[in-house]
């Protein structure tokens, strides 16, 4: 196809998305290496946390499968009034050996359990205006330790852009009577970006996708946040997510996935957006702020329904 302009599906940011890049002459090295090797003084293998305080644990202090404990090296602190939150790191297995893909179902399951029950507890404080749940996976994607850990970052500070995401999501609601993206969950259920449906979650590539291979992932129901998830959804949400960081290794890329919360939109509907890092920003996508992707969103997605069961 010839490269085309699309939209995200309420804010004004643009994608062009133009598959014939993906032939240019590239001598760009891009690191595929990311397989781990044991580190004897890792900071959050087991033997080096036992007088670290846990913040929330699953498991005994001696035998956790899931470890939270506060990050070290915060960007933001309760004791810093110019830059004010909380940050955690959530540390997923205690084998440094192993990948997020690499554990089962169920212990994903409840790795979606802890970020909810830390979502409650930083709730707790007023201040509290926005908390992004984030993994960083591959030194790329922005991860400085190799044991698979993500973090929650929490501040009384909401980025302008997810205010005025917020804003549009209300108007369109106000004007339509309905949530945009439980509409965009029907329109992408039956398209060509389709993935993944079950009865309590989807998974699609978006429309107009910023990131090579960029994946969403959403429950069914209108949910505005993690703490709301029931314990089927986390399941469903647990089997597709092993499956698409499965296909991603494959790709031997770096990746990075999130989820936001903005703490007085009550109404928001939750997703996690999966972003390989295949791609490098340049001259376009800094100048001008158009983003372009080689990688044909409808493309992408016929490679993760690859293997579906």
């Amino acid at each position: 196809m010839r490269p085309e302009i699309r939209k995200d599906y309420i804010q004004e940011k643009y994608v062009i998305i133009a598959p014939h890049r993906g032939k240019r002459p590239q001598d760009t090295i891009i690191p595929k290496d990311y397989h781990k090797q044991l580190v004897v003084d890792c900071s959050f293998c087991p033997q080096n946390l036992a007088s670290v305080p846990s913040l929330y644990r699953q498991g005994s202090k001696e035998n956790w499968q899931i470890n939270v404990i506060a990050n070290k090296y915060p960007s933001v602190s309760l004791d810093n009034p110019k830059a004010y939150g909380q940050q955690d790191v959530v540390i997923e297995t205690p084998d440094h050996t192993k990948e997020l893909e690499d554990l089962s179902v169920d212990h994903i399951a409840n790795l979606l359990q802890a970020y909810s029950e830390r979502t409650k507890e930083i709730s707790k404080n007023k201040k509290i205006e926005y908390i992004l749940i984030f993994k960083n996976d591959g030194g790329v994607a922005g991860a400085s330790l190799q044991h698979a850990h993500s973090q929650i970052f929490a501040t009384h500070f909401l980025p302008p852009h997810l205010f005025d995401k917020s804003q549009l999501q209300q108007a369109h609601k106000i004007k339509t009577g309905n949530c945009i993206y439980c509409e965009v969950i029907e329109k992408e259920s039956a398209g060509p970006r389709f993935v993944y449906r079950d009865e309590q979650v989807i998974a699609f590539t978006p429309y107009a996708s910023m990131f090579n291979y960029e994946v969403w992932v959403m429950p069914l129901r209108h949910v505005d946040n993690i703490t709301d998830l029931n314990d089927q959804e986390r399941k469903s949400w647990a089997k597709i997510l092993k499956h698409i960081l499965t296909k991603i290794s494959q790709l031997d890329l770096p990746y990075n996935f999130y989820f936001h919360q903005v703490i007085n939109d009550n109404d928001q509907h939750l997703y996690m957006k999966i972003v390989p890092r295949g791609s490098v920003w340049a001259g376009v996508e800094i100048g001008s702020g158009l983003i372009i992707n080689p990688i044909l969103p409808e493309d992408a997605a016929e490679f993760y329904r690859e293997g579906l069961r």
